[in-house]
C-alpha cells in the first residue's frame, strides 16, 4: 500500500472553490467541453449527473449568476463564461455577457438535465454547437475531468485530462483514502509535527479566504443572515460572546455568504467548501478565548483538515449525512482540543462526543439552510472539545458508539454508505416532487 504524506493531504484534500462544488463541478464540465468547439454559437447542453450532485445542485445560489441557481444554470455558465483551466474556480471571470446568453439558452429550454440511477461521483456534459459535439466526464472527485471528446475522438493531449497518477486523479483519491482508512488517531496526531513553514503558510491562506467569506455575510446578511442576526442578539444581551457563540457567528455567516452566492473563493475539505468552513472557522473563533500563538493555531486547523479527510474517507464523499456536521465537525472538536492543550485521549473523546450529538443530521442538498447546520456543527465542535477536557465523553455501549475513534467513524462510515441508502433516495425523491409542483405551479 502506498504511504502518504501530510503535504499530500492538503494538496489533495484542500483547495479553492468559487461557489458550492456540486453546480461548480458542472460548469468546469461544461466549460471543458465547451472549450473544444470551434464556435460557442451553442444549440444544445445535457449533463447526466448521480443523485447526490444532483441534489447539491438544486437550490444554491451560483456566484455571479445574478441570483440564479440550479445544475441547468451551471452547465449553461460553464460553457459561456467558464476557465476550466481555473479548475473550482472556473467561474471567477463570468462576466454580464456570458449570464445573458446562459438565461438566453435557458428560457429556450436547451439546457436538460437527467438524473442517473447509479450512486458515485459522476458528472457527464454533451454540447452541441453547429455540426460540432463535444463532451466531458468527471467522475470520482469534483475536478478529475476524465475524459474529453470532440465529434466522437477522444483527446488525449489536453492538460484537463487528469493524467495517470495525478494528485488529483481518482485512482490517487482512492489510494489516499485507503491508506487513511487504516490511520490511527494516534497516527494522525503525529502527522501534525510534519507541517512545515510552506504547509503552514497554505493554512494561513485558507483562514484568509474563508475570513473574508465571514466578514461579507456580517457585513451584508447575505443568505439566511445568521450570523448577523447573531451579531444583533449580542447587542441585545440575549446571547453571550463565549467560545461557542463565536465560532457559530463566524462559521455561519461565512456559510451565509457562500450559500447566498457571493464571488468568493472558500478553502475546501475533502471536496467541499462549507467543510472547509466548518474545518478552519470554528478553531479560529476559539483562539480568542486561548492563550496560544499563530503557529499552535494553524497546527490545530491542520488537524482538522486532516481528520477531515478520514472521516469522508469512511462516509464517502457524498451522502445521506451532513459532513459538515460529523466529518469536518469532527475535524473542528479535534482542533479545538489541540488548541486548548489535550492529548490524544481528549480528542478521542471529543470526536466521540460529537459524533453522538450530530450523528442523525441528514444532507438534504446545498442551500441557504446549511448555514443552519454549520451553525449547529461550529458550537457543537467547542462543546465537544471543552467536555471531554472535563472527563465528560460518551460510553462505548451508546448506540453507534464504539471502543475506539476508529471504530465510532468506521461505524459511521457504515451507516452513511450502507444505513441511509434508502433515506438518500427519499431526500431526493422530496426535492423532486417540490420541483415537479413549482414547474405546474
Amino acid at each position: 500500500m502506498n504511504t502518504f504524506t501530510v503535504k499530500d493531504i492538503l494538496r489533495m484534500e484542500v483547495a479553492l472553490a468559487l461557489g458550492c462544488t456540486e453546480p461548480i463541478a458542472v460548469a468546469l464540465g461544461a466549460a471543458a467541453a465547451a472549450s473544444l468547439l470551434p464556435a460557442r454559437d451553442l444549440n444544445s447542453i445535457e449533463i447526466w449527473v448521480d443523485p447526490n450532485i444532483y441534489k447539491n445542485g438544486l437550490a444554491v445560489t451560483i456566484p455571479g449568476s445574478d441570483g440564479m441557481s440550479g445544475l441547468d444554470t451551471a452547465a449553461a455558465l460553464g460553457a459561456y463564461g467558464g476557465n476550466p483551466g481555473k479548475g473550482l474556480e472556473v467561474l471567477e471571470a463570468l462576466d454580464v455577457q456570458a449570464v445573458g446568453k446562459a438565461r438566453n439558452l435557458l428560457a429556450h429550454g436547451l439546457v436538460t438535465v437527467h438524473l442517473r440511477e447509479q450512486t458515485g461521483l459522476y458528472i457527464r456534459c454533451r454540447i452541441t454547437a453547429g455540426a460540432d459535439t463535444a463532451e466531458s466526464l468527471i467522475t470520482d472527485s469534483h475536478n478529475n475531468i476524465v475524459s474529453l471528446q470532440l465529434n466522437g475522438s477522444e483527446i488525449t493531449d489536453s492538460p484537463l485530462v487528469a493524467k495517470s497518477g495525478s494528485p488529483t486523479g481518482g485512482q490517487k483519491l482512492a489510494e489516499l483514502e485507503e491508506w487513511l482508512r487504516g490511520l490511527t488517531l494516534d497516527d494522525i496526531f503525529e502527522l501534525v509535527s510534519d507541517l512545515d513553514a510552506d504547509d503552514l503558510a497554505f493554512l494561513e491562506e485558507g483562514v484568509r479566504h474563508n475570513l473574508a467569506l465571514a466578514e461579507h455575510g456580517l457585513k451584508y446578511g447575505n443568505g439566511l443572515g445568521i450570523g448577523k442576526a447573531i451579531d444583533r442578539l449580542l447587542k441585545q444581551k440575549l446571547l453571550v460572546n463565549d467560545m461557542a457563540t463565536s465560532a457559530r457567528r463566524l462559521t455561519s455567516a461565512a456559510a451565509d455568504a457562500r450559500m447566498g452566492g457571493v464571488k468568493l473563493p472558500a478553502m475546501s475539505s475533502a471536496g467541499s467548501g462549507n467543510h472547509g468552513l466548518t474545518a478552519i472557522l470554528p478553531i479560529w473563533a476559539s483562539k480568542d478565548f486561548i492563550d496560544c500563538d499563530q503557529e499552535t493555531v494553524l497546527r490545530a486547523i491542520g488537524l482538522s483538515h486532516i481528520i477531515t479527510a478520514y472521516v469522508k474517507a469512511h462516509t464517502g464523499r457524498l451522502s445521506a449525512v451532513c459532513g459538515c456536521s460529523v466529518a469536518a465537525g469532527a475535524g473542528a472538536t479535534a482542533g479545538i482540543t489541540y488548541l486548548v492543550g489535550g492529548d490524544v485521549h481528549h480528542m478521542a473523546g471529543a470526536i466521540k462526543n460529537i459524533m453522538e450529538d450530530l450523528a442523525g443530521v441528514i444532507c438534504d442538498g446545498a442551500k441557504a439552510g446549511c448555514a443552519l447546520k454549520l451553525n449547529t456543527a461550529a458550537g457543537a465542535a467547542v462543546q465537544a472539545a471543552l467536555f471531554s477536557l472535563q472527563g465528560v465523553n460518551v460510553k462505548d455501549t451508546d448506540g453507534i458508539i464504539g471502543a475506539s475513534t476508529e471504530k465510532t467513524i468506521r461505524n459511521m462510515g457504515e451507516l452513511s454508505q450502507d444505513g441511509m441508502i434508502e433515506t438518500d433516495k427519499t431526500i431526493l425523491r422530496i426535492m423532486l416532487d417540490k420541483q415537479l409542483t413549482k414547474k405546474k405551479g
